[in-house]
This record gives structure tokens, C-alpha cells and sequence, in this order.
């Protein structure tokens, strides 16, 4: 039997072949240390400054504006948890959202612990933030605003730019999560304004283990893990080459890949809802019908349970109730609930995010599955 549909790309994709290719010579032929100063080291060390070039000319950056972390959550809480010690003498107010990655909530709960006053701003029912709403929470000892790009879960873009516009006059840091959105839509730093961006890689094909953070030139930060100098002493440990040289050819495919992409996958996603639409009464979008991902697609079907469904369909489609770093907790979203969703609706809630691997043929099989296990739930 061939294997299921996989519509959990939003969770992770797969390596890339040209991304793999890029890998190898790194793994055995050009082993050395960057920090060595021999032509073994010298070798790793232009592999990793040419992969710093290639994420930056991805997000508008500039090379020395990025730093290599090993995934996003480290990348977010060097981001917010060095903010807040490099300005925590002179301001102790933060800023985020209701529907953010624990990888950033996480951070700001743990600085609520130590001191900090935290502002927790909620979303629409679109799951947006008004960026009125963040400027009535500003303050003069306002030091970080941290709002995620795209939303994991329902796909839904903020309006950073905006934030930005609030934030920049006022000299508080912007931080954006933009793990979901690097590779997917257009991500230009000088464009949104932020002092801070966070990008994974394997959210975009190349492998786990491997992201970036940009700090804008001038900003402010303090390292979070005591060690060497590297990465402009802002992330101490030997570069991971292999993996960094992967994310750097990853950057590299996204930018030039990117405007057909999205126009693919946004056909691809539609075509999925059509079909939906058109076989489950009652069907409902979550999150906003525009402002979101080319490839995501969140949707609640009737009287069901998403994660029964989903048990009734896997021998054709793979895919999840919402982040896959909640996988195995049956509990309503937390996401959907911050957007106001009723139990029932967040109950039979499923995401569905699609790739570069993704057909229309399998399009039609994953919805004629999806269709065909709703109705046997529900007869």
C-alpha cells in the first residue's frame, strides 16, 4: 500500500536533494574546525561565511547580521531572553501575543518569574493582531515586543510592518518568529522593520537541528549560554558546517524558487478547500481568508473530532489538529481558543499544510479521505 499524503509540512519537510548535496562534502572531505586556522578549518569556515550570505540575501539582511543557532527555540530565546539582559537595567515592560510558539511564550513567562511585567495582547477571530491594540499597551519602560510572523497552526500573517511603525519611533526592540513564514512568502527584514527575526530550518528543507536569528546592526543583545566567541559572541560552540552549509543552499533554493512556489501551493491549498467545501456541509476556515500562508489550510469539520478524524483517514492522509509540538494532547488549541473558536468547532479543528512535493492528485485523494471519514463519523 503506497504510503499516506503527507499534509504536515507546517511541522516539518523533508531534505531537499540538491539541500543533501550541498551536506555531504562537509560530512567526511572538508571536516575541519572554522576556528582552525589551517586550510581544513579555512575550507568550513567559507563554507559557513557563504551560507551566512545566502540566509541573508533570502530575508534582505545583512551577512554579519546573522547568527546560526541550532533550531528556532534556541533562536527565540536567545532573542528575547538576551534582550531582556542586555536592557533589563533600564526597562522591565514586554510585549507578545496570545497565540505565539512556546518557544517564545515560554521565555517571557520564565522572565514574568524574575520580574518582568508582561503584556499578553490577544488576536482577532481571524487570529490577527490590531496593531492599535499593541500601541495602547506600549509604555516608556516598554524594552521588547516580540509578534510571530505567521501563525503555526491556522496560517494567519501579522501586520509587523505596522508594529514596527509603532515600535521604531519609540527605540523598543521588535522580535518576530518567523519560522513558519521564511521559505513559504516574502520575508524581508528592512521591509518589516524588526530588530530581530527567527528562521528554521527544516521548515523549509533543509534538515532539524539547524536555524538562524538576524540581529540588526547595533541591536542590543547578551548571550544567553556562557562559552567561546563564536557567532559574534552571541551563540557560543563549534559551528555545525554540515548543517549550516545545508540551511545556507536551503536559503539559496527558497529565494529563487519563491514567487512560482507560492503561487503553486496557494492553487494546490484552494483546490484542497473546494473540494472540502463541496463534499462536508458546515465546513469552517479558521484564520484569515487572505492574510495567510500560500500553503496552509485550517479547517473545522462538523461534529466530529479533528483527531478522530484524522485516526479514521491515516492510511491516506498525515496530517495534525495543529503544532506538532502539542501532538498527543487531545486538548482544544490553545491558538483557536485565543481566536475565540468554540469548543466544538476547536475540537474538529485539522491542519493541513502542503509542500513542493505535494500534487494535485494528491489533493483529491487526501480530500475524497477527509470527505469519506467525516461522513462515516458522522452517520
Amino acid at each position: 500500500m503506497n504510503d499516506p499524503v503527507y499534509l504536515d509540512y507546517n511541522a516539518t519537510t523533508p531534505v531537499d536533494a540538491q539541500v543533501l548535496d550541498a551536506m555531504r562534502p562537509y560530512l567526511r572531505e572538508h571536516f575541519g574546525n572554522p576556528s582552525s586556522s589551517h586550510i581544513y578549518g579555512q575550507r568550513a569556515k567559507q563554507a559557513v561565511e557563504h551560507a551566512r550570505k545566502e540566509v541573508a540575501t533570502l530575508i534582505g539582511a545583512n551577512p554579519d547580521e546573522i547568527i546560526f543557532t541550532g533550531c528556532a527555540t534556541e533562536a527565540n530565546n536567545l532573542a528575547i531572553l538576551g534582550a531582556a539582559r542586555a536592557l533589563g537595567g533600564e526597562k522591565k515592560h514586554l510585549i507578545t501575543s496570545a497565540i505565539e510558539h512556546p518557544s517564545v511564550m515560554q521565555p517571557f513567562l520564565r522572565l514574568r518569574d524574575e520580574g518582568w511585567e508582561v503584556s499578553i495582547i490577544p488576536v482577532d477571530s481571524t487570529g490577527r493582531v490590531d496593531p492599535q491594540v499593541v500601541e495602547r499597551a506600549l509604555r516608556p519602560d516598554t524594552a521588547l515586543v516580540s509578534v510571530m510572523h505567521a501563525n503555526n497552526e491556522v496560517g494567519t500573517v501579522q501586520p509587523i510592518a505596522e508594529i514596527a511603525r509603532l515600535t521604531r519611533p519609540r527605540g523598543i526592540l521588535l522580535h518576530s518568529d518567523a519560522a513558519q513564514s521564511v521559505g513559504k512568502i516574502d520575508v524581508n527584514v528592512g521591509h518589516l522593520g524588526v530588530d530581530l527575526l527567527t528562521l528554521a530550518g527544516h521548515k523549509f528543507y533543509a534538515p532539524k537541528g539547524v536555524g538562524a536569528l538576524f540581529v540588526r546592526n547595533a541591536t542590543k543583545l547578551a548571550p544567553v549560554m556562557a562559552g567561546a566567541g563564536h557567532e559574534h559572541g552571541l551563540r557560543p560552540g563549534t559551528e555545525n558546517v554540515t548543517f549550516i552549509a545545508a540551511l545556507g543552499a536551503a536559503a539559496r533554493l527558497a529565494h529563487d524558487s519563491l514567487p512560482n512556489t507560492q503561487v503553486r501551493l496557494k492553487a494546490l491549498r484552494d483546490q484542497l478547500h473546494l473540494q472540502l467545501l463541496a463534499g462536508i456541509p458546515h465546513l469552517v476556515l479558521n484564520g484569515h481568508a487572505e492574510a495567510r500562508l500560500p500553503n496552509t489550510l485550517n479547517v473545522s469539520f462538523p461534529d466530529v473530532s479533528g483527531h478522530e478524524l484524522l485516526a479514521m483517514a491515516d492510511q491516506n492522509v498525515a496530517a495534525s489538529t495543529g503544532s506538532a509540538c502539542h501532538a498527543g494532547d487531545h486538548a482544544v488549541s490553545g491558538v483557536l481558543g485565543a481566536m475565540g473558536a468554540s469548543k466544538e468547532r476547536a475540537a474538529g479543528a485539522v491542519r493541513l499544510s502542503l509542500g513542493i512535493y505535494t500534487t494535485s492528485a494528491d489533493i483529491n485523494r487526501a480530500a475524497q479521505a477527509l470527505i469519506g471519514a467525516w461522513k462515516q463519523l458522522h452517520a
